[in-house]
């Protein structure tokens, strides 16, 4: 930013495209390894990009993926809005750090290191590791339906530290990150986000959350979102207002996060509607950027597919996952593991012999030993 000053505006200049040159050589280079045109699929479509992203052809493999996971609660979960009680994101921040949550358990199957870094949890600093509560804003954000969830400057602050975190990630030679949520009370914040961004009603982007609640729930939550809209909807044109409004400090932590990611080449997988919900407001910020992210899941909900479609990002699995904390997108990542690979090992054949493949021959040849044999 310019003279330390945060200007959201200054993304839009700092903010590229992947290199479509690239991109493009990638696939002059995939239609020479002798492989029927689409005959992988989406891998072909996913080994392009990845070769506009990483500025290289071959692509490289896919080495060093992160799962970074932003955790905080959100005051709203106080309405028994969500499927787990108000202010326990601490709980859902230790099981991660034991190694026992879905998604860490799923990383270590895939051999994927995690961070976790608390915006907002709602516990003592001192119950978690340091390294975990550094960039932490404050406890718990505030309830979007009735106050701000974080104040001006508590917005800033949560908007640097993903930006810090993003730079962190970049220095630290992270490839690929896969980006995920720990919160209570998230999925409210993110409906209402949507809801304001795409110009919906709260019924409409109202789901049922990671946790899942009964039909009491979703109507009070829908009622929370529906008060959150009014208070959002005269801001939304100021997108860092906006999610100081509404969106709380780990979803303001997302956004930075999302568009310093972009601004240092780093491709990112979404998870779930939280992720998508601050890629939205990202969008807002610097139209470029959702070039640089892949949708790793679609699911059951409707704020989530509501997002993807305004940012025309299809999903790459759907499996209906909706626990939240990495996991849809860490399913998609063995998808663009395997794009890479091919992209990075398929051999070039020349000309067309080779195209047909081991075995082939001249049809002019065989035509003259068949004469010869007669």
């Amino acid at each position: 930013m310019r003279d330390g000053s945060l200007n959201l505006d200054d993304f839009e200049d700092l903010i590229e495209r992947p290199d479509s040159g690239l991109r493009r050589d990638a696939e002059d280079r995939r239609s020479r390894t002798g492989l029927p045109s689409g005959a992988l699929g989406r891998l072909d479509e996913l080994g392009e990009w990845l070769a506009a992203a990483q500025a290289s052809v071959p692509v490289r493999p896919v080495v060093n993926p992160r799962l970074v996971l932003f955790a905080g609660d959100h005051g709203v979960a106080g309405l028994d809005v969500s499927g787990h009680p108000a202010g326990t994101a601490a709980r859902l921040v230790r099981s991660a750090l034991d190694g026992e949550s879905p998604g860490v358990v799923l990383a270590r199957r895939l051999g994927v290191e995690v961070r976790v870094v608390d915006m907002a949890v709602d516990c003592p600093a001192d119950e978690l590791p340091p390294e975990v509560t550094r960039h932490r804003v404050r406890r718990s954000s505030g309830r979007l339906d009735v106050e701000d969830t974080l104040t001006a400057e508590e917005a800033e602050r949560a908007f640097r530290a993903g930006m810090a975190v993003a730079d962190e990630e970049a220095d630290a030679g992270t490839d690929l990150v896969v980006l995920g949520d720990l919160s209570v009370g998230g999925t409210t914040a993110a409906g209402t986000l949507v809801a304001a961004l795409c110009g919906t009603d709260a019924s409409v982007v109202t789901g049922r959350g990671g946790a899942g609640i009964d039909d009491l729930a979703w109507m009070r939550k829908c009622a929370a979102i529906r008060d959150g809209l009014r208070r959002a909807r005269p801001v939304q044109s100021d997108q860092l207002r906006l999610l100081a409004t509404v969106g709380g400090a780990d979803l303001t932590a997302m956004t930075g996060f999302l568009l310093q990611c972009a601004v240092r080449r780093t491709p990112v997988i979404l998870d779930g509607v939280v992720t998508a919900a601050c890629a939205l407001v990202a969008q807002r910020v610097a139209f470029r950027a959702p070039d640089w992210w892949l949708a790793g899941q679609g699911n059951e909900e409707p704020a989530l597919r509501k997002a993807l479609d305004r940012m025309a990002l299809e999903p790459l699995t759907g499996h209906g996952v909706a626990v939240g904390g990495g996991v849809g997108a860490l399913l998609a990542l063995p998808l663009v593991q395997a794009a890479a690979q091919l992209s990075a090992e398929l051999p070039e054949r020349d000309g067309d012999a080779d195209a047909a493949g081991p075995g082939a021959t001249d049809p002019a040849e065989d035509a003259d030993a068949a004469l010869d044999a007669t």
